[in-house]
C-alpha cells in the first residue's frame, strides 16, 4: 500500500488560519481513507512558503539556541535566508545543530533538562509537524488532547505541567532519529517534541490500552493529555490488572511509570458508600490538570465531579503576580489595570467552571489586595480601601461561567467494540 504523494502545493486556509496545500490536504485524505497505507515521498511539501509560515508561527522572543541566531536578526534578509535554506534541505546539505541545554527548576526542587534548538532547526522542525500532523491528526484517538492543532482544544495547552505518566518521558524516549550527545530522549522544548511524544504514546499507550479494553468486562474511561493521563475503571481488579500490566509494557519500550504520581483510589458515584462501609473515611481527590478532582454532590442530592483550581497552582500564580506588581509599582493605574484585566481574563478561560467559580471570587480579591497593598507603597498619603474599591472594580473582571461540564465537550468513555475518534 506504499504511494508516492506528488501533488504540487497550491494553498488553502485552516480552521486556525494557517494555510496547508493542496498537497496536504491530499495526504489528509488519503489518511482517513485508508488507515494501512504509507508515505514515502513527504519531503516536497516542505516549500519556500511552508517554511515562510514556520517561521513566523515561532516565538519571536525566544532564547537563541547555539547559533546565536535570534528571530529579529533570521527576519533581516529573510526570503534569501529561506531560500538558501529550502535548496540545503532538498538536496541534503542541511544537518541539523545540537541542542543547547538548560536546566529549569521545578516545584519539587528537581530540575527540568531544556534543549533550545537553533533558529533554523526549529523552522525545520516546525514545517515538518505540519506536514506530519496532515497524517498523524486521522490516528490519533479522541481521548488524547495534548498539543493537537485542534482549536476545541485549546483551553488545555496552557496546562500541560503536570507530569503523570512518566515524568520523565521526554528524556526517556528511545532516540533513534536524532544525533545528540545524550544517548536518549527528545530535547524538552523543541518544536517538534510535543508531536514525538503524541505519535510514541499513540502506538505505546493509546492502541495498547484500546486493545485491553476489549476484553475487559466493565466501562474504562481514559483522558491523556501529553504524558499526563488519568484512567477509570468500573471494576477494581481490572484497574489493578491493568496497572501491573501496563508497567511491564511501558517497560519494553524504555519508559517507566512515575511511582510517586501514579495511585489507584475509589472515585466515582459509589466512592464514597464504598470507602464508609470499609471505615476509611471520604473519597480521595486527585489533580489533573491544574485542577482538584473532588466526589460531591449537587442540590438535588445527585453525584457530581467538582472541579477547583489546584492550590498550589493558585498560590504559585498569585505569587508571580505580587513580584509583577511590585516590578510595576510606579506605573500608571490605568496601565497596570488593563494589564491585570487581560491576566485574569486569561486565567478564567481555562478556570471558570461552575463548581470553581467561588475559588475564582476569592482568587480575584486576593489580587486586589495584593494591588491595594502596592498602591499604598506608593506615596506617604494611603489611599483606604473604600477609595480603591471603585478602581478594582473597574479593572478586575468578575469571574463568569465560561466551560460547561465535561460531559457537554466530549465523552471519554470508551465502550467494547466503539472506537474514539
Amino acid at each position: 500500500m506504499t504511494k508516492e504523494n506528488i501533488v504540487e502545493s497550491n494553498t488553502r486556509p485552516t480552521q486556525s488560519g494557517e494555510r496547508v496545500s493542496q498537497g496536504l490536504h491530499g495526504v489528509r485524505e488519503r489518511a482517513r481513507k485508508n488507515k494501512q497505507e504509507r508515505f514515502t515521498a513527504l519531503l516536497h511539501h516542505v516549500t519556500p512558503e511552508l517554511l515562510r509560515e514556520s517561521f513566523y508561527a515561532l516565538k519571536r522572543k525566544a532564547a537563541p539556541g547555539v547559533d546565536g541566531m535570534t528571530w529579529q536578526e533570521y527576519a533581516t534578509g529573510l526570503e534569501d535566508r529561506l531560500k538558501d535554506l529550502h535548496g540545503r534541505v532538498h538536496r541534503g546539505a542541511y544537518q541539523a545543530q545540537p541542542s543547547k541545554r538548560r536546566w529549569i527548576p521545578k516545584a519539587n526542587g528537581k530540575q527540568r533538562p531544556l534543549g533550545i534548538a537553533a533558529l533554523e532547526d526549529k523552522i525545520v522542525q516546525q514545517a515538518v509537524v505540519t506536514v506530519l500532523n496532515e497524517i498523524y491528526e486521522e490516528d490519533f484517538r479522541g481521548f488524547s488532547y495534548g498539543f493537537r492543532p485542534n482549536p476545541r482544544l485549546q483551553p488545555f495547552l496552557d496546562q500541560a505541567q503536570n507530569p503523570g505518566i512518566g515524568d520523565s518521558f521526554l528524556d526517556e524516549l528511545d532516540q533513534l532519529f536524532v544525533w545528540s550527545e545524550t544517548e536518549a530522549g527528545t530535547p524538552q522544548g523543541a518544536v517538534i517534541s510535543p508531536l514525538l511524544s503524541n505519535v510514541y504514546l499513540h502506538y505505546v499507550l493509546d492502541q495498547w490500552t484500546d486493545r485491553w479494553r476489549q476484553a475487559a468486562r466493565g466501562e474504562i474511561t481514559i483522558v491523556r493529555y501529553a504524558d499526563d493521563a488519568i484512567l477509570g475503571f468500573q471494576h477494581q481488579d481490572e484497574a489493578e490488572r491493568y496497572l501491573r500490566e501496563l508497567k511491564e509494557h511501558l517497560r519494553a519500550y524504555g519508559l517507566e511509570l512515575n511511582e510517586e504520581k501514579t495511585r489507584l483510589i475509589r472515585f466515582g458515584r459509589f466512592a464514597a458508600l464504598n470507602r464508609a462501609e470499609r471505615g476509611e473515611g471520604k473519597p480521595e481527590a486527585f489533580t489533573f490538570l491544574g485542577f482538584q478532582h473532588v466526589c460531591g454532590k449537587n442540590k438535588l442530592g445527585r453525584f457530581e465531579v467538582r472541579r477547583i483550581t489546584d492550590g498550589k497552582r493558585r498560590r504559585k500564580k498569585l505569587q508571580e503576580l505580587k513580584q509583577e506588581l511590585r516590578r510595576r509599582m510606579h506605573a500608571p493605574i490605568a496601565m497596570v489595570g488593563g494589564w491585570l484585566r487581560s491576566v485574569l481574563h486569561g486565567y478564567y478561560q481555562y478556570h471558570a467552571v461552575l463548581e470553581n467559580l467561588p475559588v475564582l471570587s476569592r482568587f480575584r480579591h486576593q489580587v486586589a489586595r495584593h494591588w491595594f497593598r502596592t498602591l499604598s507603597q506608593r506615596s506617604q498619603r494611603r489611599p483606604t480601601w473604600k477609595q480603591l474599591g471603585p478602581v478594582f472594580n473597574h479593572w478586575l473582571p468578575i469571574p463568569q461561567l465560561v466551560h460547561d461540564y465535561p460531559d457537554a465537550r466530549f465523552d471519554a468513555r470508551l465502550r467494547k467494540g466503539s472506537h474514539p475518534r
